[in-house]
């Protein structure tokens, strides 16, 4: 038999457009926060009976550092498909926002970041024939909003002898993502002397001032011409309105397009000192999470990828630079070419107006497939 044309794995994708919404209903139904396990549990639960179902073969679900995953396919697949089941989002969510198919907006918590992108990994392996998806794996874990520092080394070693890594991490207004920027995120915990606001505020040593000293002058470290950026987050301080606070908690988020930007605000951070002789500092968590993401190591997949979209009838992609990092980013610093932003088309990753294209699911859907056939193809000759 031979293999389904570009055009036809657009067609068996649109026929199907209605189980694949179905699809993303049942995983957004199924809720996920990264820090509930159980919550986790369940719906890789669900998504393993997805898999079973439409792909005829099971997945498996296994524990990794205390957290479930799901992978179906080789253990070191030649194509990977990566992604998270994990969301933002606390339990009862759902409840405040409901699944709802709004004209062409899927809405619910996760919905574009990232179920639908998990359902078109699914379904896209669904529309090939067994031997396009044969040495093809998917890997969805449970940590990748928190950091993904459980599953780092499951992702590195799973992909590492791939011929391409792409990850269904939402598009960005359905363009592809190239290239993303390195995550580094710091806990600082600054301790002072705890005081009488009122009797002997000269005893104390304000753990908040000096927390301030730090925020005012880490953003400095920024360097807006190469893209660096050092953002405060979080503050925490003080127990009671009448007392010198004798801790304070900083949380510091860096982004930047180079290991080497990177390694340089790791320094400064580590290397900060209080103005007050007696005041301490420590960071208690943290520290350079994902390694940039450069655009060298997926070019050629990106144009691949750019190519079957248009061998498909999709709208003209492009592939872009983007400031968050995903799991993706793992891939690539081990220089397997990577392409990520190939899941849902829509807005409001993290946000109440979250939601996903229906229209363009099976078209995305139809792609993934594409690129699946073209690099298994490619490998193969």
């Amino acid at each position: 038999m031979r293999p389904p044309t570009l055009s036809e794995l657009r067609a068996s994708a649109t026929a199907r457009a209605s189980n694949l919404i179905d699809g993303v209903r049942t995983l957004v139904e199924v809720e996920s926060p990264s820090a509930d396990l159980d919550a986790c549990r369940r719906c890789a639960s669900v998504t393993a009976d997805l898999m079973q179902t439409w792909l005829g073969t099971p997945a498996r679900i296994r524990e990794h550092g205390g957290r479930p995953v799901v992978q179906w396919g080789p253990d070191q697949p030649r194509v990977l498909l990566l992604g998270h089941i994990d969301t933002v989002w606390p339990i009862g969510t759902l409840e405040r926002i409901p699944w709802a198919l709004d004209g062409d907006r899927m809405r619910g918590p996760g919905v574009f970041d990232m179920k639908t992108g998990v359902v078109q990994a699914i379904g896209a392996l669904a529309l090939l024939q067994a031997d396009q998806s044969d040495g093809v794996g998917i890997l969805l874990t449970t940590d990748e909003e928190i950091g993904s520092s459980t599953s780092r080394d499951l992702i590195e070693n799973t992909a590492r002898h791939a011929d391409a890594v792409l990850v269904l991490e939402p598009s960005i207004d359905g363009d592809l993502k190239g290239a993303r920027k390195g995550t580094s995120w710091y806990v600082v915990e600054i301790t002072g002397r705890a005081a009488h606001a009122g009797l002997d505020p000269e005893r104390g040593i304000n753990a908040l001032l000096e927390a301030a000293t730090l925020v005012s002058e880490c953003v400095n470290w920024a360097d807006p011409s190469v893209g660096t950026t050092v953002t405060p987050t979080t503050a925490k301080a003080g127990v009671t309105d009448n007392t010198v606070p004798d801790r304070a908690v900083i949380g510091i988020d860096v982004r930047a397009w180079s290991g080497e930007e990177q390694e340089r605000i790791d320094a400064l951070m580590r290397a900060w000192r209080p103005r007050h002789p007696e005041a301490g500092v420590a960071i208690i968590a943290g520290g350079i999470n994902r390694p940039a993401m450069e655009e060298e190591p997926g070019r050629a997949l990106a144009a691949l990828a750019i190519s079957c979209a248009e061998g498909i009838g999709l709208a003209p992609l492009a592939s872009r630079a983007v400031g968050g990092a995903s799991d993706g980013n793992f891939t690539a610093a081990l220089g397997i070419p990577t392409l990520d932003g190939l899941g849902a088309v829509g807005d409001g990753a993290h946000a109440d107006h979250e939601w996903a294209s229906a229209s363009a699911l099976p078209e995305r859907t139809a792609l993934v497939a594409a690129i699946v056939a073209s690099v298994h193809d490619g490998a193969r000759t």
